[in-house]
């Protein structure tokens, strides 16, 4: 299949995430992308949600598929994670043409820093990167209390202007070839204060370890970077009717590390759109390589089974 963003029809867009397609973030994502009309709008996204998978995806059991009605677009529901969608999407399966761009998102949390690792919705985008499709994966940085589901319409109308820039460099040919984009949107989305390039930082939420008596208690986490107190489990396991040797434990979040100025995290938390460039390799720091070159050679000398 050919990419159609260089021809006079409009360009496609698919859209995964991991929040499940019913979540509320990507139907207002997909819903204004359908209203510019600008844009074929091509819908792969998991049955359910899928928060917090990373990159897995599944191996020796087949997935279903199911054409859903969503918003104008043509969709699919499927039973795997968010980086079997993106591949699904791409491998004309399921849509007569491929898309121009891959759109992971709008999730419900912000993925910032070390949490990029554990997200389901940075996967989506990066496996579009693993096949050669350009893509964004995008977060809303969701707080309890704060947020209602209107700003996911506002976050959506809030990269437009990203997502028509990088389809107007796609059809140039000038757009680069060894990234995607990682976007997130601060809380105030009304009033963020632009988008900011930043760098993927350091910043990871610690977690914890509480014991609890049923799956309902703890809370369930909405994002790799949120605990909601109050959302509890659909599915409540009692222990007093579990064998004494089994115990039930629940994450818990326990503070966090902040990190330097200029990185995805600080920047969100000070109000701009943050837009952060990543590949696939994990780079390992340049005096950490050094010292290892000095390390290697002597392993074998020092501590051969010969030797022990």
């Amino acid at each position: 299949m050919e990419n159609s963003v260089g021809a006079c029809t409009r360009p496609t867009i698919m859209v995964t995430n991991d929040d499940g397609i019913d979540a509320p973030g990507l139907q207002a994502l997909v819903r204004v992308l359908v209203s510019t009309g600008r844009y074929e709008v091509q819908v792969c996204a998991p049955d359910s949600e899928k928060s917090a998978v990373s990159h897995s995806i599944t191996w020796r059991a087949p997935v279903s598929v199911q054409e859903v009605n969503l918003n104008g677009a043509t969709a699919f529901a499927v039973s795997g994670t968010p980086a079997d969608c993106t591949s699904l999407g791409l491998s004309g399966s399921l849509f007569p043409s491929a898309p121009d761009l891959v759109i992971s998102g709008i999730n419900m949390g912000s993925n910032c820093g070390y949490h990029i690792v554990y997200s389901g919705t940075v996967a989506g985008a990066r496996e579009a990167f693993f096949n050669g499709v350009p893509a964004l994966s995008l977060s809303y940085d969701w707080v309890g209390g704060t947020s209602n589901v209107d700003d996911y319409t506002v976050a959506a109308e809030a990269c437009l202007p990203i997502v028509d820039a990088v389809l107007a460099e796609i059809k140039n040919k000038t757009y680069p070839q060894k990234c995607f984009l990682n976007v997130d949107l601060p809380t105030n989305i009304a009033n963020h204060k632009g988008y900011k390039l930043t760098k993927q930082g350091k910043c990871i939420a610690k977690m914890g370890w509480r014991q609890v008596t049923s799956a309902a208690q703890g809370g369930k986490m909405l994002s790799t970077m949120t605990m909601e107190a109050n959302s509890l489990t659909s599915s409540e396991v009692d222990a007093s009717s579990m064998p004494k040797e089994h115990r039930l434990f629940k994450r818990e979040v326990r503070g966090g590390i902040l990190d330097e100025d200029d990185t995805d995290y600080r920047s969100l938390q000070q109000g701009y759109i943050t837009v952060t460039p990543l590949g696939a390799l994990s780079n390992v720091d340049v005096e950490c390589q050094a010292y290892f070159k000095d390390w290697l050679p002597g392993v074998a000398k020092c501590f051969s089974s010969s030797t022990l």
